[in-house]
């Protein structure tokens, strides 16, 4: 029986154990300790794979269905919801329960034993403002957790778990901001840190601050998505009747990885096709139905997020986007990047404020910055981190795997680690 640290994530997911006196993450995706976040149901073969194989199986066209970002539904009402598939319905509890299990079991199949006890990662708040709905959120994927196999379960806040990770490289005692900018939410810690405090059982002390928002690499691929992609399936068009324009919600849940799968539906085609007869640009409702009838949302979000990384590295991105009738690829530039999310980047910029009035510090005490999570990539997110604490010195943490090797240092702590 082996007890493990658990990061399940918006985008992606690890999980790590203790062996031969290291922390380790585990191969997760062939040898990949990565696992992407995602299922694909698939009908064809009446099986469900995970990670890179289910985005593979949709990509290569394979009839069913993909599920991603399924992490953002816990803090939600779709937690309590179901959703169609073929033959029947599934629960969304189940369909983290199903990833969840498929983690676990690659996991035993890779360390040769059985995984018992756990710690769970958790963003600071699943639910901005409100300590009711973030408990149950917690509770919620405990109860999951406990439904997959795992017997001790227990909860550690994701930046501390990446702070336990960054203190095992440093040699002085730090002051350290703590940045875990994920698929969903950013979160941020105030920490303590050093040599000497890495044996203390009780930590507490060392922790000055925590916050998080409901913000992440997600929300900035609906929004580039809604200000590029969108308009060319018409988003903001105006109806033929004047004053009018293209309903909204349609586009959001297009642009909203979790949602997609709601336009799937006879009731939303139906929509569609009165949008249509209503339109006054009826070629790019045409283009909408022809995305939603070829089941491309996934696709098109996929491109999205393409565009969205690559524009981390260069001025000039293109959007190739496949419309079910005809493909289109639009020129995408990193100004329209940042001026499509800079209202989300500046709310990560606020909420990193917000945790050095909660620490009681000022900017220039914090002698380092420790970056993790895929969203600390786009330079408009890290800008408006490091603008809160210019003087820091800028670490760079394992994007995907320090949350992970931290909630596994956590978890060597609480149930000793074999």
């Amino acid at each position: 029986m082996t007890a493990c640290g658990l990061d399940f994530g918006t985008s992606n997911t690890t999980l790590g154990i203790r062996a031969d006196g290291e922390f380790r993450l585990l191969p997760l995706d062939g040898e990949r300790s990565t696992l992407p976040s995602a299922l694909f149901f698939d009908f064809e073969a009446d099986q469900v794979t995970v990670g890179q194989a289910a985005i593979d199986a949709y990509v290569s066209g394979i009839e069913g269905r993909l599920m991603r970002s399924i992490k953002s539904m816990l803090g939600t009402d779709l937690i309590d919801a179901d959703t169609a598939l073929r033959k029947g319905r599934i629960s969304f509890r189940a369909v983290i329960a199903t990833f969840l299990k498929a983690v676990k079991e690659r996991a035993e199949a890779a360390q040769g034993g059985e995984l018992t006890d756990v710690v769970l990662g958790r963003p600071v708040h699943f639910v901005d403002g409100d300590p009711a709905g973030d408990a149950a959120a917690e509770e919620t994927l405990g109860e999951i957790a406990r439904s997959v196999g795992f017997h001790a379960i227990s909860f550690q806040y994701e930046p501390i778990a990446a702070a336990l990770d960054y203190e095992q490289q440093v040699n002085a005692e730090e002051l350290a901001l703590i940045a875990d900018i994920g698929g969903g939410t950013s979160d941020f810690s105030i920490v303590r840190i050093g040599p000497d405090r890495r044996g203390k059982a009780d930590r507490s002390e060392d922790i000055l601050a925590n916050d998080g928002i409901r913000v992440g690499g997600t929300d900035f691929d609906r929004d580039l998505s809604l200000a590029t992609a969108m308009p060319l399936l018409g988003h903001g068009s105006a109806m033929k009747r004047a004053g009018l324009l293209a309903p909204k919600h349609l586009f959001l849940d297009l642009a909203t990885w979790s949602k997609i799968n709601f336009l799937y539906t006879a009731k939303a085609m139906a929509e569609l096709e009165r949008l249509h007869r209503d339109s006054a640009a009826p070629d790019r409702i045409e283009r909408l139905i022809g995305v939603v009838e070829h089941r491309l949302g996934h696709a098109l979000a996929m491109a999205v997020e393409r565009t969205k990384i690559a524009l981390s590295d260069g001025p000039e991105a293109g959007l190739a986007l496949d419309w079910g009738n005809g493909d289109l690829t639009r020129p995408v530039t990193v100004t329209e990047l940042n001026e499509a999310t800079g209202t989300l980047a500046g709310r990560i910029g606020a909420r990193v404020r917000a945790c050095l009035a909660e620490a009681g510090t000022r900017a220039e005490r914090i002698d380092a910055v420790f970056l993790t999570g895929g969203s600390t990539l786009l330079p408009q997110v890290r800008a408006s981190i490091l603008a809160e604490v210019p003087g820091a010195r800028v670490v760079e943490g394992n994007i995907f795997g320090s949350v992970g090797l931290g909630l596994t240092i956590e978890a060597g702590r609480r149930y000793g680690i074999a």
